[in-house]
């Protein structure tokens, strides 16, 4: 019987490519990279959305010279790397999104940051914004582990990863500190092995031939 201590499998150890900077283009949003040009429809996306940053790191912004302050810097970081949302009924930006956490050697990498206006929310551009990002881990750059995590608490966002198919893997308890309040953060995953199911199921959903006349999804994603 052998004494030799049971470890995980072998896997492909080849570092995986960083994203970098490019628009991609889906049925119905455009992504772009953050820039503080976008900073007037961003401006105007955030009216009526206070409620929207109850779970961000930052934000909301006192006005508009303040949002661009943090818009330029957060558009120059590479870790997050931003992309704004433009879904094509509007032509108008109205969130924004990231990659971030990037592990090229462990291929993990993490769909993070994510704040859509009112104006997006529960959207098939939200939906797709998401998914055009997590495509791009998985199939374009071969990522191994896709990651979501978020404040415990925040309901929303735990049913938007499970949506996208998402396992739920723990919480961390007290694990950060977020605007002075004490932050315990659920963590979420998508394998490789399991990414070309979600990716199908998504693809399906998102099929105009999904949708009913008044825009109603004839299933649901879940």
């Amino acid at each position: 019987m052998s004494n030799f201590p049971i470890v995980g499998p072998e896997v492909d150890i080849t570092p995986r490519p960083l994203p970098v900077r490019s628009r991609i283009s889906g049925q119905y949003v455009e992504l772009e990279p953050l820039h503080v040009r976008h900073t007037a429809e961003l401006w105007r996306a955030m009216q009526g959305g206070e409620d929207s940053w109850a779970y961000m790191g930052y934000g909301p912004f006192a006005s508009e010279p303040a949002l661009r302050s943090f818009v330029g810097d957060f558009a120059a970081t590479h870790d997050p790397m931003a992309w704004a949302v433009r879904p094509v009924t509007t032509g108008i930006v109205t969130g924004w999104l990231t990659l971030m956490e990037n592990q090229p050697k462990n291929a993990a990498i993490e769909l993070g940051h994510i704040w859509f206006g009112p104006a997006l929310q529960r959207t098939r551009a939200a939906t797709e914004a998401m998914f055009l990002l997590l495509r791009l881990a998985a199939d374009d750059l071969g990522y191994r582990r896709l990651v979501w995590k978020c404040n415990a608490l925040n309901a929303p966002s735990r049913r938007a990863a499970e949506r996208l198919g998402f396992t739920y893997e723990g919480t961390l308890r007290a694990h950060m500190v977020i605007k002075g309040r004490r932050r315990d953060t659920a963590f979420f995953s998508i394998l490789d092995d399991e990414w070309p199911a979600c990716r199908n199921r998504i693809l399906a959903w998102l099929d105009p031939s999904n949708f009913a006349p008044d825009g109603t999804a004839k299933t649901s994603l879940r």
